[in-house]
């Protein structure tokens, strides 16, 4: 996430507990419709925190394979699908 200078905005809660995030922070944060809040209670100290990431954002994160090898999505499901296999039967041959 880009760090971003200082936003000052409020808002009030309505009789259901609604609020409306201001439309500053939606913007800096990249706030769309249906993106995840999580909210972390502390004290009395109250932190959003916007779920603006996806998995997919981080590929090519660590650079490339030290390897130089590649792996398909579809060779991972194969590797994982054989490893639980593999413990289910030493899991059940005892």
């Amino acid at each position: 996430m880009n760090e971003h200078k200082s936003i000052i905005a409020k808002s009030r809660a309505t009789s259901k507990g609604q609020t409306t995030i201001p439309k500053e922070v939606r913007d800096a944060l990249g706030i769309k419709e249906g993106t995840e809040l999580n909210w972390v209670l502390q004290g009395r100290d109250l932190k959003v925190v916007a779920k603006t990431l996806r998995i997919g954002d981080f590929a090519g994160f660590l650079g490339e394979p030290p390897n130089g090898r590649h792996v398909t999505i579809e060779h991972m499901n194969e590797g994982i699908g054989q490893a639980v296999a593999d413990r289910f039967r030493r899991k059940t041959a005892r």
